[in-house]
C-alpha cells in the first residue's frame, strides 16, 4: 500500500499590499488558511449568523474554505482583515472586518466578532483602527446594522459614524428581510 499525500493547494494569494494595522489588543491582518478553523467555529454560531446578512446557518460544509480561498485570491469587491487578538492573550482570530467597494470612492464596512468577545470593545477597536487608517482612501464609508442589534450600532457610532436612515436587508440565516439602520462616515484623505 502506498502512503497518500494531502493535495497541494495552489491558491493565488493577493494580499501582499493589504495594510496591516495594529492596536493595543489587535492586529488587523490578511486572512490565511490557518484561520479557517476559528472562522468556522465563530461564523457557524447561530448568534453570529443571525446578525449578518450573508452568513447562512447552519454553515454549509466548505463555506469557510470557499470564503477564505476567495478572499486570499483577491476575488470579489471586498478586502477582509482578520481580527488577530494574540496580543491580548486571546485567539489568533476573534472576528473579521471588511471594506466592500461601492462607487465613487465609497465603501461599506462589515464586521462580526465571536460571542466569546462580545462587549469587550474589540469590535469598536478594530473598526476605529480601520477607519483611522483609511487604507482604501475612501471618501465615505457606509455601515448597515440590523435594528435588533444595537451593540453593533454602538460600534459604528463609537467610530464616528452618523445615522442617516432606515432600510431593509435580506438575512440568509433568518431567510427574511430585516429592518436596518444605515450609517455614514465622511473621511479625510488616507494616512496609509
Amino acid at each position: 500500500m502506498t502512503p497518500q499525500r494531502a493535495p497541494l493547494r495552489v491558491d493565488r494569494v493577493e494580499t501582499g499590499d493589504q495594510a496591516i494595522l495594529t492596536t493595543s489588543r489587535l492586529t488587523l491582518r490578511p486572512l490565511r488558511r490557518s484561520d479557517m478553523g476559528l472562522i468556522d467555529l465563530y461564523a457557524g454560531d447561530k448568534r453570529v449568523a443571525l446578525n449578518t446578512p450573508s452568513i447562512p446557518h447552519p454553515l454549509p460544509p466548505g463555506a469557510t474554505d470557499a470564503f477564505v480561498t476567495r478572499v486570499m485570491a483577491g476575488e470579489g469587491e471586498d478586502t477582509v482583515w482578520a481580527m488577530d487578538a494574540t496580543a491580548a492573550g486571546l485567539d489568533e482570530i476573534v472576528g473579521v472586518v471588511s471594506l466592500k467597494r461601492m462607487d465613487r470612492d465609497q465603501w461599506e464596512i462589515g464586521y462580526w466578532v465571536g460571542p466569546a468577545v462580545w462587549n469587550t470593545g474589540l469590535a469598536s477597536e478594530a473598526v476605529t483602527a480601520l477607519i483611522e487608517a483609511n487604507p482604501m482612501n475612501a471618501r465615505q464609508i457606509f455601515g448597515t446594522i440590523f435594528q435588533d442589534n444595537p451593540a453593533s450600532a454602538r460600534v459604528l457610532t463609537n467610530a464616528g459614524f452618523d445615522y442617516i436612515g432606515d432600510a431593509e436587508t435580506f438575512c440568509v440565516a433568518r431567510n427574511a428581510v430585516v429592518p436596518t439602520w444605515t450609517y455614514i462616515r465622511q473621511m479625510p484623505a488616507s494616512k496609509v
